[in-house]
C-alpha cells in the first residue's frame, strides 16, 4: 500500500540560488509518528515547508522530485489546498495570534473546513486533551505562557481535522516537565484520534521515546534511516544525538569535527 506521505527524492531552492534540500526522501504511513534529526541548518525545517507549501511565502521552491499524500501530487498546491486536504504544520516558535483570545485562536484553526456543526465538538475535544486552555479560553493568546501557547498552536492545529500534523520543535524554551506533558499529549493524540505525525526536534532522546522510525538529516540529505529502536543503539546516533560515547559518558558535538561525523555517516 502507498503510504500516508511519500516525499520523493526533492530538492529545494531559494532565492533561485540557494540549494538546501538535495535529494531529500522520506515516508509517513497512516497512523505512525516519525521524527527527523539533525542539527540546525540541516533543512529539516524546509523540509516541513515544502510538505506543507509554505515554501513559496519565503521565495523558495520544489524544484526536482515530488511530494505524494494519499497518492496525490501536492508539490504543486497551495498552503490552503493542503490545509483541507489533511496536512497542518505546526511552526516553530509558537506562532498565536496575540490579539485573539486563547478560544479566537482555536476557531481560527478550522477556518479552512466547513464544520459549523462540529465547533463545539472539537473545542471541547481540544479542551479535553488541553484542559488549561479551557481555563484560559477567554484571555488574550499574547498573556498565556509559553507552555500554554504551545498547547493553543498544537490545539489549533486539531481544529483542521489533521490527517497528518508537522510539528517544528515543539519542546524550545519549554521547561522539562512542561515539555514531557506536551510530547505526553502528542502521543496520545496519534493513538486516540489517529492522527500521524513528522516531528522536527532537536532534543533527540525525547523524539526517539515517541516515534516509531526515524530519519537522520545532514547537509540537505538523509544519511541515516531506521527504526528507533535501531537508532537507539546506533553508535554514532548515540554519541551525536544522545550524547553518548561508546563507554555511556556526555559528550558535546562541538568536541567533534564536523567532517568526522560527515566521514563516519557516510561510510
Amino acid at each position: 500500500m502507498e503510504p500516508l506521505l511519500n516525499v520523493n527524492n526533492i530538492e529545494v531552492i531559494y532565492h533561485n540560488v540557494i540549494l538546501v534540500l538535495k535529494g531529500m526522501s522520506l515516508k509517513v504511513e497512516a497512523g505512525q509518528i516519525v521524527t527527523i534529526l539533525g542539527n540546525n541548518g540541516a533543512g529539516k525545517t524546509s523540509t516541513l515547508k515544502a510538505i506543507s507549501g509554505l515554501l513559496k511565502s519565503e521565495d523558495g521552491e520544489v524544484t526536482d522530485g515530488q511530494i505524494s499524500f494519499m497518492g496525490t501530487r501536492i508539490d504543486k498546491k497551495y498552503p490552503e489546498e493542503i490545509v483541507r486536504m489533511g496536512i497542518f504544520q505546526v511552526m516553530e516558535g509558537r506562532r498565536v495570534f496575540e490579539d485573539l483570545t486563547v478560544e479566537e485562536n482555536l476557531i481560527a484553526g478550522g477556518h479552512t473546513i466547513n464544520k459549523r456543526n462540529r465547533l463545539k465538538k472539537d473545542l471541547n475535544m481540544v479542551y479535553t486533551y488541553f484542559p488549561r486552555l479551557k481555563d484560559r479560553k477567554k484571555i488574550l493568546a499574547g498573556y498565556i505562557s509559553g507552555g500554554e501557547q504551545q498547547m493553543l498552536v498544537i490545539g489549533r492545529g486539531l481544529m483542521a481535522s489533521p490527517k497528518l500534523m508537522l510539528l517544528d520543535e515543539p519542546s524550545m524554551g519549554l521547561a522539562p516537565l512542561l515539555v514531557a506533558e506536551i510530547f505526553g499529549i502528542i502521543r496520545q493524540i496519534n493513538t486516540e484520534e489517529g492522527v500521524s505525525v513528522l516531528l522536527v526536534e532537536q532534543n533527540a532522546r525525547l523524539a526517539l521515546n515517541i516515534a516509531s522510525h526515524g530519519y537522520v538529516m545532514e547537509n540537505g540529505r538523509i544519511v541515516l534511516d531506521d527504526t528507533v529502536a535501531k537508532l537507539r543503539e546506533n553508535e554514532d546516533v548515540k554519541e551525536f544525538y544522545l550524547g553518548l560515547t561508546e563507554v555511556g559518558k556526555r559528550k558535546s558535538y562541538r568536541d567533534v569535527k564536523h567532517y568526522k561525523r560527515r566521514k563516519r555517516w557516510l561510510s
